[in-house]
């Protein structure tokens, strides 16, 4: 049987997607009535490593061919960029966004020593760590914690059941939820509310209780004003029935209702491709495609796009010649996107891989992760980046061949 006291030593009571009663009251918090104009992210993780190399596909490059020969992305099936470049035909919604100047594209994205395991790589990406640190939060959480004293919960938002790295700062988390429905009919949870309102009434001077109870107020501030919020809009759109489209579509409900959510963060599965990668690869391309082409409609109807950028990123690539399965391996290096309506300058950022130059097979990698990410927060959100990442740009570790090339504020040619 579960004491209180056990209950209250749970990992989950603290974490931000826990469900706690509406009665409590938190004390100091911002009025929930504005409704937030202001800018946003939208993070998406192709979770598995996503072969970007089948994604954006230099066409014209016979390496490719050579070390492809049956994964190599037919030219029939392709949808050009320039001479040299095209998009897979399964990515037809992001060419779309691509050819309205609505999408940015930088390769060779990676960094030192890079790790070939999914869970070390993404504890990687969503801390922005170096390969041999070790973080207990993520960037996000740590731009969270950078937040005023009114920041809550629901300013940062991942649609999912449990709650990544990325999202959980030293004093703040963020809150996640698959709907906001079911979050509001959880946070009514009888056996929590009744241990809730005996921590409120203890006598006590236990600084981990103080924070306990704070943690369930906030939390459930958070859990009503996302359910009230997403009342205001129903879109009318059309998303993919696949649960990503769905989430893609919850997540523009809440930007267009005004909610005060700076950042979404979101995932789409399936994309360890070891074994005959071609079919289940663009299967799962046209699905994140359509649903981001659904989303960026949605935003843009309701004169939201332009004040919103959505961020894609894998945790690493794949290996630059197929294996014996007719699939890949996992790789190093990999292209990310950057998509959005307020894009001085879009389309292609730097150079195509390099094919022949591999390390064990592998692509190098010509941008730091964080590089990206420091410019995401100096530059859209005019956040203090060297704070939340720990480090200065200065300080990342560029491969030698882009040293003499790097800008420190690498997107500032995309907004």
């Amino acid at each position: 049987m579960t004491t209180r006291r056990d209950f209250l030593k749970s990992g989950s009571l603290i974490t931000a997607s826990l469900f706690v009663p509406q009665f409590l009251k938190a004390k100091g918090i911002e009025s929930f009535k504005q409704s937030y104009s202001g800018k946003k992210i939208i993070v998406i993780q192709l979770t598995g490593g996503n072969d970007g190399l089948n994604c954006v596909i230099p066409y014209t490059n016979d390496e490719y061919y050579k070390l492809r020969p049956a994964l190599g992305i037919e030219k029939k099936d392709l949808i050009t960029i320039n001479t040299e470049v095209a998009f897979n035909k399964a990515l037809t919604g992001l060419s779309e966004l691509y050819d309205k100047g609505n999408v940015g594209i930088i390769n060779n994205v990676g960094y030192p020593e890079p790790n070939h395991s999914h869970f070390r790589s993404l504890d990687i990406w969503q801390s922005a760590s170096d390969a041999k640190e070790y973080l207990q939060t993520g960037w996000l959480g740590r731009w969270l914690d950078l937040q005023n004293d009114h920041a809550l919960p629901h300013h940062l938002i991942e649609i999912d059941d449990t709650l990544s790295l990325a999202l959980k700062g030293e004093k703040l988390k963020g809150l996640a939820f698959r709907n906001p429905e079911t979050l509001f009919l959880a946070s009514k949870n009888k056996m929590i509310h009744e241990t809730a309102k005996q921590v409120e009434s203890d006598n006590h001077t236990h600084s981990v209780v103080d924070f306990l109870h704070k943690t369930l107020a906030e939390t459930t501030q958070s859990a009503s004003y996302i359910y009230n919020k997403s009342k205001i809009y129903k879109s009318t759109l059309t998303y993919p029935q696949h649960e990503f489209g769905q989430r893609l579509k919850t997540i523009a409900e809440l930007i267009c209702s005004g909610s005060q959510t700076s950042m979404y963060y979101v995932s789409l599965p399936g994309f360890d491709t070891h074994v005959f990668q071609k079919g289940a690869h663009n299967k799962i391309l046209k699905t994140y495609s359509d649903s981001v082409a659904a989303l960026c409609s949605d935003l843009k109807s309701n004169n939201q796009f332009n004040d919103t950028l959505i961020f894609t990123f894998s945790e690493f690539g794949r290996r630059v010649k197929q294996n014996a399965s007719q699939g890949t391996d996992h790789g190093t290096a990999n292209n990310v996107f950057i998509i959005g309506g307020n894009l001085k300058k879009a389309g292609i950022y730097n150079s195509m891989p390099d094919l022949i130059n591999l390390t064990d097979g592998d692509l190098n990698y010509t941008i730091d992760f964080r590089q990206v990410y420091a410019t995401l927060l100096e530059n859209w959100l005019q956040q203090p980046s060297e704070l939340i990442l720990k480090r200065s740009l200065k300080s990342y570790n560029l491969c030698e061949i882009n040293q003499q090339v790097a800008s420190l504020n690498i997107l500032q040619k995309f907004f």
